[in-house]
């Protein structure tokens, strides 16, 4: 089972990276790629997916509360050490405490967990989704506006926050899905079908596209500040949540496994986008390449641990 799972997503990396590193594919390859799989393939994936169950098997509110009491608290604590005790500034601090708190859900959660559960893993992924792409991501957006605006204008800084929540593909996937599961709207058959061809192209092409897009980093600011980040992402979320799911609301099995593998998963390539975005290239990039070699170790583990 270790193998079955493991051996695809190694091979999947190592067949991105290759790519790009024997020049084959060049990094606007694998942006584009990117582009393909967050704004088409896995927005498709989730909504055909959310669409065909009952709202009772997605509705999770003690797991919903668990992941993101824990995703908010390491957020918080993240956010405050990064301002106070290494003097960032306001909005840099927002956007840093991001990569301690949030996974790589949407792109490499999907795959792993997929090839684990099936079509079942959507039903432990889009509750995560909804508090990263509805919760966590506007805040963070709404406080790198606040900083440097220095708090004014922050009726635009909402408006401007909602306008972006609302072109985003996954946002709007997820609020469709989950419509169509309330309300008992069942895709046609003919319309299905074709999505579903479509979304199945997601995971294969998350993994190769993460593993391209190593290609590049680099260890250049290894420092405490980024070791406080991967110790929060990689090592205190996925024991919290483990807990919280465990011993705070005594989840089931296959919900406590699927919360903790997600809760391990490497920081997110947004972490790295928005540290681009607002000059922080650099401190992002060495946390995301660390992250994302020590999240493959700890998901290995776990895997092997539970499914071996």
């Amino acid at each position: 089972m270790v193998f079955d799972v493991i051996f695809p997503i190694l091979f999947l990396l190592a067949l991105g990276y290759i790519s790009v590193r024997s020049k084959g594919l060049n990094p606007e390859h694998i942006a584009a790629l990117g582009n393909f799989v967050i704004k088409a393939a896995l927005p498709v994936l989730i909504f055909i997916s959310l669409a065909a169950k009952n709202v009772q098997d997605i509705w999770l509110p003690q797991y919903f509360i668990v992941y993101a009491g824990v995703a908010f608290l390491l957020y918080g604590a993240a956010f405050l050490i990064c301002l106070k005790y290494f003097q960032q500034p306001f909005s840099h601090a927002a956007v840093l405490a991001l990569g301690a708190s949030m996974s790589n859900t949407g792109m490499l959660g999907t795959a792993i967990l997929t090839m684990l559960m099936g079509q079942q893993a959507l039903t432990y992924i889009a509750p995560v989704l909804i508090i990263e792409s509805v919760l966590m991501v506007p805040l963070v957006l709404a406080l790198v506006a606040m900083g440097q605006q220095q708090g004014v204008q922050s009726v635009k800084v909402l408006q401007q926050t909602l306008l972006i929540l609302l072109k985003n593909p996954l946002f709007i996937a997820v609020v469709l899905g989950l419509l169509c599961a309330v309300w008992g709207i069942a895709v046609p058959k003919f319309m299905q079908q074709s999505l579903s061809l479509l979304g199945q192209t997601a995971s294969p092409l998350a993994l190769f596209v993460i593993g391209g897009g190593i290609v590049g980093m680099t260890m250049q600011h290894m420092n405490l500040q980024s070791i406080v980040l991967i110790i929060f992402s990689n090592i205190c979320m996925p024991l919290l949540v483990y807990a919280g799911l465990r011993f705070g609301v005594h989840a089931e099995q296959e919900m406590l496994y699927a919360g903790t593998i997600i809760a391990a998963l490497p920081m997110p390539a947004m972490f790295a986008l928005l540290g681009q975005m607002y000059g922080l290239k650099d401190k992002t990039l060495t946390p995301l390449l660390i992250s994302t070699l020590l999240g493959f170790v700890v998901v290995g583990m776990l895997i092997a641990f539970w499914f071996g």
